[in-house]
């Protein structure tokens, strides 16, 4: 049985340096996502994933741009979104657009769907607040039978009916899989549940106990639906990464700028009303947020924690894409070769394996994973 899988998520936030002020271009920040998108693949993670937002400081309106480039300079590691905002999106072109990713990646894409916690973005595509949730739901429903059926024939209140409908490209190999994000609410994890797909909690923001009770209630109700609960696979998010020496020097180096994050979350417009973060200063975030931030032991402990609550397939976390990209790269070597062995060892999960109805699914599930410790070496070392 393998171990708990690893995810590096990018929502793309283009936030200047608390420190320096620094604020990279719009082109070097794609170039860093490309970057560490690669170097993840080379270090051994087992996905990576961007975001998609339409307001706000964030460069991932394009999300499908920036996949498609991922997609076609990896070829092992699984590409998925965090999230696919799919209450403001047309089913048809999204069917079409991550179809042709999976195309590209040759059956490595794997979406991730939400509401979006963004309210800003609403009006941009005509629709109200109130009408999110159906509107994500209803989406849902035929982008499942776009990605299954020919000649779909369907009517709505989202878009215009269809009539003999066959979106191209094909996906790869029969449809992707498809999680469904939360945040907070219960409503996406009844609508995982509901289908029989994966769970994506955020655990972002909130104690553990909010994120646990969302997990349970979704196994709970995916087995009332007739699903095989050995398929009932959970991922869940963890804040930022920082990694030092010791937790104290994580904690004084990135203080600051986790400081910068809470100040730019708690605007108006940042996050849904209700939805605010409770781990306000440093010393809370490492004690009990959901932060991976300290040392490589202090990190490791914060995952086993949040794991013996969640009982998780997939582990997410996000880089401080505000400090310098070498720094960041830095510290996904870091976890890679200091954090991800040990958890592998004590965290097993089916996902992605033989025992996966989806893992066989793209071409290059059974490719080993390469260990990290030997890519930092190859990587120093000099050449002859």
């Amino acid at each position: 049985m393998v171990a708990v899988r690893f995810q590096v998520l990018d929502i793309l936030p283009n936030i200047e340096n608390p420190i320096t002020g620094r604020l990279v271009s719009t082109a070097e920040r794609y170039a860093q996502a490309l970057t560490t998108a690669q170097r993840a693949e080379q270090l051994g993670f087992d996905a990576v994933a961007i975001g998609e937002r339409h307001a706000g400081p964030f460069l991932s309106s394009g999300v499908t741009v920036l996949l498609g480039a991922i997609a076609a300079t990896t070829s092992r590691v699984r590409i998925q979104t965090g999230v696919s905002v799919l209450s403001i999106l047309d089913p048809v072109r999204v069917a079409e657009d991550y179809a042709t990713i999976d195309q590209l990646s040759r059956g490595r894409m794997e979406l991730v769907i939400g509401k979006g916690n963004e309210l800003r973005q609403l009006p941009l595509f005509g629709v109200e607040q109130a009408q999110a949730w159906d509107r994500l739901a209803e989406n849902y429903e035929l982008l499942r039978r776009l990605w299954r059926e020919e000649n779909v024939t369907w009517s709505g209140t989202s878009r215009p009916p269809l009539t003999a409908a066959t979106t191209l490209p094909r996906p790869y190999a029969g449809a992707p899989r498809v999680w469904h994000g939360s945040a907070t609410t219960l409503i996406s994890a009844e609508l995982a549940a509901r289908w029989g797909d994966p769970l994506f909690s955020a655990n972002a923001i909130q104690p553990r106990k909010n994120y646990v009770r969302l997990i349970d209630h979704y196994r709970e109700h995916y087995e009332k639906h007739g699903h095989d609960p050995r398929y009932a696979y959970v991922g869940a998010g963890a804040g930022f990464l920082y990694v030092a020496d010791t937790t104290q020097e994580a904690r004084e180096r990135f203080g600051p700028t986790y400081t910068k994050m809470v100040e730019f979350f708690l605007m108006p417009g940042n996050h849904t009303p209700g939805n605010e973060m409770e781990f306000r200063d440093i010393d809370h975030a490492i004690a009990e947020g959901p932060v991976l931030v300290g040392s490589p032991q202090q990190v490791i402990d914060k995952i086993m924690y949040f794991h013996e609550g969640f009982h998780h397939d997939l582990q997410s976390f996000s880089l401080p894409t505000m400090i310098p990209h070498e720094q960041q790269l830095d510290m996904l070597e870091r976890f890679a070769a200091e954090v991800i062995p040990v958890v592998r060892r004590e965290l097993p999960t089916t996902l992605w394996t033989d025992a996966d109805p989806y893992g066989g699914r793209t071409a290059f599930a059974g490719r080993t994973v390469p260990d990290a410790a030997a890519v930092i070496e190859s990587a120093t070392t000099p050449q002859a």
